[in-house]
């Protein structure tokens, strides 16, 4: 039975992208920003969702999906690229392609402070470590992206991580009761 998560255009669109590039392997920590392509993929069952403890293990957990012939994505949100930056080193070494989702944290509006520090490196840790980066700020042009960065992934080997912008995500708050 599935639990409805009320999804915006973009968030369609992410799902959307990924069935539509063969995906057959969801990774993730939980994140707000994912919720509905989680849900998605936990329903869908032609995908497997692994939940993870930590972000670093679905780096290789894609690795591991594509060495046994299906193609994977590992969701997450920037203060996970942190916890991945050790493990990218396979990626490099090994030559395995791989593609991640990222919502980003830490830009616009953000309130947590903890969250500044790793959103305003995001882009450059990926980079530094061999990851093509694609940038999304309009809902529009999410699923183009996440095709295109698939093509890169799973037809060149290459390894490609899409950024979610926290302007397109919306506003993080603290809920009060």
């Amino acid at each position: 039975m599935s639990t409805a998560v009320a999804a915006t255009t973009w968030q369609e669109s992410v799902f959307r992208g990924l069935k539509k590039a063969g995906v057959r392997q969801v990774a993730y920590v939980p994140d707000a920003g994912h919720a509905h392509a989680i849900q998605q993929a936990k329903d869908d069952p032609e995908i497997r969702d692994v939940v993870l403890t930590t972000e670093e293990e679905g780096v290789a957990l894609v690795c591991g999906a594509w060495l046994g012939g299906d193609r994977a994505v590992l969701l997450m949100q920037s203060s996970g690229v942190g916890n991945c930056v050790n493990m990218f080193s396979l990626l490099e070494s090994c030559r395995f392609p791989f593609l991640t989702i990222v919502t980003m944290r830490g830009e616009y509006a953000e309130f947590n402070p903890w969250q500044g520090p790793m959103g305003r490196a995001t882009q450059r840790a990926l980079e530094l470590m061999g990851v093509t980066v694609m940038r999304v700020e309009d809902p529009d042009e999410v699923e183009a992206t996440i095709s295109a960065a698939a093509d890169s992934v799973f037809l060149a080997g290459e390894r490609v991580a899409v950024l979610l912008g926290q302007k397109m995500i919306g506003r993080k708050k603290w809920e009060q009761d």
